[in-house]
């Protein structure tokens, strides 16, 4: 081995233990002096021998990396949320679900902290890939800044190979200093540690990110089975043996009293942490009970999160405004004097409908207690009746649309107001809006401001077109605010999203009552769009799940003569109209059993193999463990084809694996 190469990889050692030492035991061992003498060597053998240099080197860690956007990665194992309980009675009943299963639990509180989840994929050690949680199923690859966080190993012990999920967030002294750095530029504060590190964290450029200081708690591995670990206590020791950073506040509790006792404790303690919580985290800890348990849709059964009660302030009711939804829905909301709750100013709150207002006696000029519903969401709870001068002016629902001045309709059995007009300018906003969210085309650049005034502006006045933006590329890089790269990955994320799955088109044409999970039922049925739109009320009523209500609507959607021309013209634009999600099927050698693939294939990349080995259904898995049943092994195969003859597991070779997936269906 060379000097140099040598050298390079005791620096890398020595200056990981000393990040460890530092930012997860906050035991230093080196002096500030002796880890920039160490640090100022290695950047100099890594300039000089390029060849040598680790892409996990903690040189890295000062950032510098710049990319053009933010690619996607899926999640091997879905990154489900967990339902809220907001008081003990919820608590209470949670237990008490478990109970009647048939269980006697032990459980683990976690402090629930206020960031955003991040997932951390190691290979041999080596730190692959970070990723946002995304929609649970897909999240953005974070890598390149992920790598800046310092609490967070770039290696870790025993060549491992590991996912593992945590949370990423901004501590409060750090949050302090980078506000008042902001000031002296004259830059706008951030309102909170949670907007500061979702902001930091989605930054392109990773020097940014690294000048923010992001740190992190790790508190969930996916695949304990993999590691013979039987609860979830034993998975956080395990992975802060492997040099994870993993929160010193959680308990292992005997019953509901300990759960309770835990949270009150740390409701007192929550002002004098330094970083933000919202709540706590209970799970269930033995992880056998977690499985026989089970999971909705959405969320595990075995756990939930208790959210701390909302911060309550007051502020005046300035008056009441009211705005048009995509179906045509009127909603009147609050327009207050600006106040901060939980850290973010507040200037509007809904106020759901005409009932709603007179259910809470609202009049403008009230002084109202103003709250975060699940410390999100701004609510107004009422007014202080007692602050009241005279002065103040009867709420009066209106008649007439805010925007087209139609009549307004109430439907038969229901307590909103609608505008019926269906050529209504605020229903094509709230319309496009919902076309380009997340969960619909997901076109990342087309948020909610950005179409109002490409709307207002007449870029776009219609869902077709957003497909035609580039007709309007030069013109929209004369805007403030709106620069060519910008601009042209825009227009890249648009072209990309034609090639959406059906579901995600079907939710984003905006049929009332056709959410996420109903779209993706409708599209792996009819596997087409024009197959559904040809299906009877009758047919549509009969499908599980679907119902009287919602199957009336989806036949009306079809049945309007405008929505099939809209349909035909994103058909002719491009826009995939067919289901490309998974359909499971069956193949002896794969349904059933679970594999793992190592090394390069030369004809088929890793992702695709898996999602052909899930289709089929069988488990893919990042790692060889006693319950493997099959490694598929390339080129370069490393440790794991070692451990798979160890214990003598089944292994392919690629002719073996080109045999297999020639004779699919």
């Amino acid at each position: 081995m060379k000097e140099a190469q040598k050298r390079i990889q005791e620096l890398t050692e020595i200056l990981n233990q000393a990040n460890y030492e530092y930012y997860v035991l906050t035991n230093p061992t080196l002096t500030d002096q002796e880890f920039d003498k160490y640090m100022r060597e290695l950047e100099k053998l890594e300039k000089e021998n390029p060849e040598f240099a680790s892409p996990n080197s903690p040189t890295k860690r000062v950032g510098g990396e710049v990319i053009d956007k933010f690619k996607k990665i899926k999640h091997r194992i879905p990154m489900l949320s967990l339902p809220d309980v907001f008081n003990e009675e919820e608590i209470i009943a949670f237990d008490e679900r478990i109970r009647k299963s048939g269980f006697n639990p032990e459980y683990v509180c976690e402090l629930k902290i206020d960031g955003l989840s991040g997932s951390f994929h190691y290979e041999e050690g080596e730190l692959l890939t970070g990723a946002t949680r995304g929609d649970g199923t897909i999240g953005e690859d974070i890598t390149h800044n992920v790598k800046t966080i310092r609490s967070l190993p770039l290696h870790i012990k025993d060549n491992t190979d590991i996912e593992v999920r945590g949370e990423i967030y901004m501590g409060r002294e750090t949050l302090a200093k980078l506000n008042h750095d902001r000031a002296e530029k004259n830059l706008p504060p951030f309102q909170n540690c949670r907007n500061a590190a979702a902001g930091s964290i989605r930054q392109l450029d990773s020097s940014i990110a690294a000048e923010r200081k992001l740190d992190t708690w790790i508190y969930h591995l996916p695949n304990p089975e993999d590691y013979g670990i039987k609860t979830q206590f034993d998975s956080l020791e395990f992975m802060k043996e492997l040099g994870f950073k993993v929160n010193p506040a959680n308990r292992l509790v005997k019953d509901i009293k300990g759960i309770l006792r835990f949270i009150e404790e740390y409701q007192e303690k929550r002002p004098y942490l330094p970083y933000d919580i919202d709540g706590v985290v209970i799970k269930v800890n033995d992880l056998e009970m977690q499985a026989k348990l089970g999971f909705t849709s959405k969320h595990p059964r075995w756990a939930v999160a208790y959210k701390f009660p909302a911060e309550e302030v007051l502020t005046k009711l300035t008056d009441i405004i009211f705005t048009v939804g995509r179906t045509g829905r009127i909603t009147p909301n609050a327009v207050l004097e600006p106040v901060i709750v939980m850290g973010s100013t507040i200037k509007r709150a809904t106020l759901h409908n005409e009932d709603y207002v007179i259910e809470k006696d609202l009049k403008i000029g009230d002084i109202v207690a103003i709250r975060k519903a699940g410390d999100v969401i701004p609510e107004v709870i009422g007014p202080k009746k007692e602050r009241r001068t005279g002065e103040e002016v009867d709420f009066q629902m209106i008649s007439h649309c805010p925007i087209c001045d139609s009549l307004l309709e109430k439907k038969n059995g229901q307590v909103d107001h609608y505008c019926m007009n269906p050529n209504c300018p605020a229903k094509h906003i709230e319309s496009l809006i919902h076309f380009c969210e997340r969960k619909a085309m997901n076109i990342d650049g087309l948020g909610e401001k950005i179409i109002e005034d490409f709307f207002n502006l007449g870029f776009i006045k219609s869902i077709p077109d957003i497909y035609h933006l580039d007709i309007h590329s030069k013109e929209l890089q004369e805007l403030e605010g709106y620069g060519k790269k910008s601009i042209e990955n825009l227009l890249n994320a648009i072209e990309e999203s034609k090639k959406n799955s059906l579901e995600k088109l079907l939710f984003g044409l905006g049929i009332e009552g056709i959410g996420d999970k109903t779209a993706i039922l409708l599209a792996k049925k009819y596997k087409t769009l024009e197959t559904l739109a040809m299906q009877s009320e009758e047919d549509l009523k009969n499908i599980k799940d679907i119902g009287a209500i919602l199957a009336k609507n989806i036949h009306a959607f079809f049945d309007n003569m405008d929505n099939i021309a809209l349909m035909h013209k994103l058909k002719e634009l491009g826009l995939n109209m067919k289901y490309l999600g998974p359909e499971e099927k069956h193949h002896d050698l794969i349904s059933g059993k679970r594999f793992v693939v190592t090394g390069t294939i030369s004809f088929m990349g890793r992702d695709e193999i898996e999602s052909i080995i899930e289709n089929y259904g069988g488990q893919a898995s990042s790692s060889v463990s006693s319950k493997t049943n099959i490694v598929i092994v390339g080129e370069k195969a490393g440790s794991k084809e070692t451990k798979a003859k160890e214990l003598g597991i089944e292994i392919w070779d690629e002719a073996k694996w080109k045999s297999v997936y020639e004779s699919l269906e």
